[in-house]
């Protein structure tokens, strides 16, 4: 591990946003603010707002300051990821913001019924081969219900054909209501403040002539089936290296074909 990976974490246990819970240090009674962020934490009451896989933090950055009237936490397990959102947090005083360093299939120990309001996905690992790792499965989905019910948003952002048409066929299959879709959020005129902010990684995509896509829907309370799948084209691309991105990002003429698969 390097010296600057260890300065983060320990930046981190310093940080009054930041809360580390991997699954071995959750304590036996619970997560002791479990239904009582707002009062414990964020001292008002609003709604809360969660963003799963939030990575470097910057959507959920993002998200609390163009939007003061809710509380916003990210969730995700690599706390050195999270450092930087989380630096932005503290340096600049953002009181509606928070992070929480989990597992997401732990969600509902951190959480109590109907606590969070809303949740955005933002770029997630299609999972193309494990359904069952797909954060917009019914596996998941019956998760986020415990701390949501049925009226709970879901928002997926993602450059991912495979993962929008899946969740697009799982929303329709189940008659959950479906609030907003779009094939390319900035060609469609639907993208709003909140659906406009954009991450390093979803300039990558953009910076490779990819269109973003987005649906959001309510969970319904009904059992959940998973729709078929078989038909569905897999994706053909994935990430660059992050020097490649970065030279990318810069304007830099630099053809697909000559790069190398990285996950």
């Amino acid at each position: 591990m390097g010296k600057n990976k260890l300065k983060k974490f320990a930046d981190m246990k310093q940080y009054d946003c930041v809360f580390e819970y991997p699954r071995h240090l959750i304590p036996e009674s619970g997560f002791p603010m479990q239904g009582s962020w707002n009062r414990d934490f964020f001292h008002r009451d609003a709604p809360i707002v969660l963003e799963l896989g939030c990575g470097k933090g910057e959507y959920t950055v993002g998200l609390a300051e163009s939007d003061p009237t809710r509380n916003y936490i990210g969730l995700d397990i690599k706390g050195a990821r999270m450092w930087s959102g989380a630096t932005q947090v503290e340096e600049r005083s953002i009181p509606n913001a928070a992070f929480l360093r989990t597992s997401i299939e732990l969600i509902d120990r951190f959480f109590a019924p109907g606590e969070v309001s809303e949740l955005w996905i933002t770029f997630p690992d299609p999972q193309m081969k494990k359904t069952r790792k797909r954060l917009t499965s019914t596996r998941f989905l019956e998760n986020y219900r415990r701390i949501m019910g049925p009226d709970g948003i879901v928002n997926l952002k993602t450059d991912s054909p495979f993962l929008y048409e899946y969740t697009r066929r799982l929303a329709e299959l189940n008659s959950l209501e479906i609030l907003r879709q779009t094939d390319d959020l900035y060609g469609s005129g639907q993208a709003d403040p909140e659906s406009s902010i954009k991450t390093y990684y979803e300039q990558q995509w953009l910076a490779r002539g990819k269109k973003i896509k987005l649906i959001s829907f309510r969970l319904g309370e009904e059992v959940l089936r998973e729709p078929e799948e078989d038909d569905i084209e897999r994706d053909d691309y994935r990430a660059y290296p992050r020097g490649l991105v970065d030279e990318r990002l810069r304007g830099a003429r630099i053809e697909h074909t000559s790069l190398p698969d990285v996950e």
